[in-house]
């Protein structure tokens, strides 16, 4: 299992943080996922040999939301 970070530059509140995590979630492979809406980042777990982290971005793009360029793998 891969674990990373990915900086969400507009999420502005609790319902676009269940969005997120929504998203995130749908996405095969995941684990785990941990939404901070305090610092804009997300945290998941997942298996690379199902996903890799440019997925997990995408369907965040694809649904509205703007990744920073600071989201990195731990």
């Amino acid at each position: 299992m891969e674990e990373a970070v990915i900086v969400i530059k507009n999420m502005q509140d609790q319902a676009d943080a269940d969005r997120i995590m929504s998203a995130l979630e749908d996405v095969w492979g995941i684990g785990r996922v941990e939404v901070d809406l305090s610092r804009n980042r997300a945290k998941l777990t997942f298996d690379n040999r199902m996903a890799q982290l440019q997925d997990f971005e995408r369907r965040l793009l694809d649904n509205g939301y703007e990744v920073a360029s600071g989201s990195f793998e731990q």
